[in-house]
């Protein structure tokens, strides 16, 4: 082809702003986004949002924050102006906006008109940011925006809106993260969503997320190290309340919202052995972190942030929310349990138990059936016929088990019913336990607690790829040996395995791509936690008791005491309960003798 003499020249700045507004305007739910954002900028405490036709015929947000002065609202709607980056140091934002391209851009694509007034003037000022017009106006009180005919100057983009009906769930959307990053703001849109000021973390989650998780949140407070260089804090969900998308799954860096794959990742890896891998928990967790060490101008939207060491961030996200999940059964069967004079501690309550006071009063299950726990109830292929089979102590131990454990967390055994469920009584409550749900959790724990058993190879695996990927796989490789996998380059299109854990045959290409590829994607990987994961749950799975097996009392009983000394010992490894408490004062009120 022809080369044509076609001068460079400077683009009109109207065209210079369609093309930002592509950018930074996407759709309404993007427009409340930066109107909202600047809104919290400016001190607000109360924020109103209406929203007509889902933002294409009317946005308008009403803050009360300190407003502006004139010579401000003419510079507000000019590109790059901001009072947001004092210093001009970009490296240290405290603020939800600094790029000073929302409003420029916003006013190219639609007709807007600001409201404002700073308390200082004589009266408030009204610009049409069309035009650039200023004059005066009666408002005497923070900021009005109003963005009228979203897109009429851009019609391709304006046919690209989804029905109104939908870009109305993404605005709420949009509107419930801002929410839930700032609790002491009160927020009303379309007067129909509210959420009052000044509301406790629970409380605001409740308003978000909905009345199913009262009460079913884990509280999540934790920092790195001595010197606090990293804290979270927040809210997750117990393993048992899960959604089949990550919608309530809300994630913020220094009070920004954001939609991080590093958070995700973390988020995902800590539940990974408690959780389906298609389930998702709810959250609200908050990351403060040195600002220096966190990059938000990633993109216009300032949605995704680069941190400057992520794997330890994630690491620190992954301990964190796996010791909250843990510490959880206890706190949970102490609140269960009879407090003192036989009284039901009530919900919320905190019974304090320490670790080391539950400690099995009888021999647990891992002493009765063999000297290895991991293997419990698989010593000997024919456990089922040996447990099965008559006792000549079983009478004297029965009456034993029956006698004691009354004070115990799980409490004393009953009986079994359809040899499923082990029946209990601890304190006024009645507790039901499923045996496999129960044993499940004792054999994982176990063997994750296990050193890794690896398998030196005389003969190396020789698996070739790409050379970013051999780049990708080399810097985590401390990573994968510490998971007893010893990778090295093997020339610049492979890489050779010299040791490998025991009884492992993967297809190693399919996992060195894999793990290449979220490398690049989120600077680590997780692929060989995964899967060990999924070899330890299927084993765990496969050799623990069985729905419909007979066990006696004093098996029942080991049963129940080991589980109670078993971290994250209230759910099994697919997130199914493995035991419910249910008050005698519940079960008088079946029988009507309340």
């Amino acid at each position: 082809m022809g080369c044509y003499p076609v001068p460079i020249r400077v683009l009109p700045d109207f065209l210079i702003n369609q093309i930002a507004a592509g950018e930074v305007v996407e759709r309404p739910a993007s427009v409340v986004k930066e109107l909202v954002e600047n809104a919290l900028d400016a001190g607000a405490d109360q924020i109103v949002i209406d929203v007509v036709d889902g933002g294409r015929t009317l946005i308008s947000v009403i803050d009360n924050g300190c407003g502006m002065t004139r010579d401000d609202l003419a510079r507000s709607i000019t590109r790059h102006a901001t009072s947001k980056l004092p210093d001009d140091d970009l490296l240290n934002i405290n603020f939800m906006g600094f790029r000073g391209e929302a409003l420029p851009s916003i006013a190219s694509v639609s007709n807007m008109t600001i409201d404002t007034c700073n308390g200082t003037d004589a009266n408030g000022w009204q610009i049409d940011a069309n035009t650039g017009a200023i004059r005066p106006s009666d408002w005497d009180c923070g900021t009005r925006i109003r963005v009228a005919d979203l897109f009429s100057r851009t019609p391709a983009r304006l046919k690209f809106l989804r029905a109104d009906r939908a870009e109305m769930m993404s605005v709420v959307d949009v509107v419930k993260r801002l929410a839930m990053a700032r609790q002491d703001v009160g927020f009303v849109l379309n007067n129909k969503w509210f959420f009052a000021k000044n509301q406790d973390i629970d409380t605001r989650v409740v308003a978000v997320m909905g009345d199913d998780v009262r009460g079913r949140m884990i509280p999540v407070n934790a920092q790195s190290g001595s010197d606090a260089s990293m804290q979270l804090h927040g809210v997750i969900s117990e393993p048992t309340l899960r959604r089949a998308s990550s919608v309530d799954q809300y994630l913020f860096v220094n009070g920004r919202p954001v939609k991080d794959k590093v958070l995700v990742g973390a988020l995902r890896a800590a539940y990974v052995d408690v959780m389906h891998a298609r389930e998702f928990p709810l959250c609200a967790l908050y990351l403060t972190i040195d600002p220096r060490r966190v990059d938000v101008n990633v993109s216009p939207a300032k949605t995704e942030v680069h941190f400057l060491e992520p794997s330890h961030v994630r690491g620190f996200i992954v301990k964190s929310l796996r010791d909250a999940l843990a510490q959880t059964l206890n706190q949970r069967v102490a609140a269960d349990v009879s407090g003192p004079g036989g009284r039901v501690a009530p919900q919320g309550a905190s019974v304090h138990m320490e670790k080391n006071d539950i400690r099995p009063s009888r021999p647990t299950v891992a002493s009765r059936m063999g000297p290895d726990s991991a293997f419990m109830f698989v010593a000997s292929p024919d456990l089922s016929a040996r447990m099965s089979r008559p006792d000549d102590n079983a009478q004297e131990k029965n009456a034993h088990v029956e006698s004691c454990n009354v004070d115990r967390p799980l409490g004393r055994v009953i009986g079994q019913i359809a040899n499923k469920y082990i029946l209990a009584q601890s304190g006024d409550n009645l507790v039901i336990v499923d045996q496999h749900a129960a044993h499940e959790r004792i054999t994982y724990e176990h063997l994750r607690r296990r050193t890794i058993k690896t398998q030196p190879l005389l003969t190396p695996i020789v698996v070739t790829l790409r050379r970013e990927d051999v780049a990708a796989v080399m810097t985590v490789a401390d990573e994968m040996r510490a998971s007893g996998l010893h990778v090295d380059e093997f020339g610049d299109t492979a890489v050779a395995i010299f040791e490998k854990p025991a009884d492992w045959d993967l297809n190693w290409a399919e996992l060195f791509h894999d793990i290449a590829d979220e490398v690049r994607d989120v600077g680590h990987s997780s692929q060989l936690g995964q899967r060990l994961h999924l070899k330890l749950a299927n084993w765990a799975c496969h050799h623990s008791v069985r729905a419909g097996q007979k066990l006696d009392m004093a098996q029942m009983d080991a049963l129940l005491r080991d589980i109670e000394n078993t971290a994250r010992g209230d759910e099994c490894n697919h997130g199914r309960p493995v035991y419910k408490f249910i008050p005698i004062t519940e079960i008088d009120g079946w029988f009507e003798r309340i």
